[in-house]
């Protein structure tokens, strides 16, 4: 069974968005659907990383609720940074990361591109640095100290 959903619930939402992205309901839409949820992740398996194992799912729950009032935070101060049409003070920032598990290192980035305001521009080879553009940018020091301890020091303890 694994080896024909070697990720159930992909399996799962591949189907679904597959037929609510192709009305009308049919026969032949749900034949595709089924293979679309079948050969997809089975066709990707061997670009995953190595299964991640979350070790502090209470830290995770927090991390999911600070992403998202960094969210509704940020989205607020780059509309209002637009809406005063002044010319934002952005800059890139290079930010040293304590972090090497490659499953944290992707919900960083996801976490860091989902948070307006901010671009995750480029990853060090040896994954020891990671290059921001930060829209608004009044103190690169403080913004490194932020980021390391709102978003790199959970995921630490979650995946490391």
């Amino acid at each position: 069974m694994r080896r024909w959903l070697p990720v159930p619930l992909l399996s799962a939402a591949l189907f679904a968005l597959w037929l609510v992205l192709n009305p009308p309901l049919s026969a032949p839409a749900v034949l595709v659907a089924v293979i679309v949820a079948v050969l997809v992740p089975v066709a990707a398996a061997p670009l995953r990383p190595v299964r991640a194992r979350v070790r502090r799912p209470l830290v995770l729950a927090r991390l999911i609720l600070h992403v998202a009032i960094d969210i509704l935070v940020s989205n607020a101060q780059v509309a209002r940074g637009l809406l005063r049409r002044s010319p934002p003070s952005g800059a890139f920032v290079t930010i040293p990361l304590e972090l090497s598990d490659a499953s944290g290192l992707a919900a960083l980035a996801i976490i860091t591109t989902g948070v307006p305001g901010t671009v995750w521009v480029e990853l060090a080879r040896d994954r020891r640095f990671v290059r921001l553009h930060v829209y608004e940018l009044d103190d690169a020091d403080a913004f490194i100290r932020h980021y390391k301890e709102r978003y790199e020091a959970p995921l630490r303890e979650i995946f490391e």
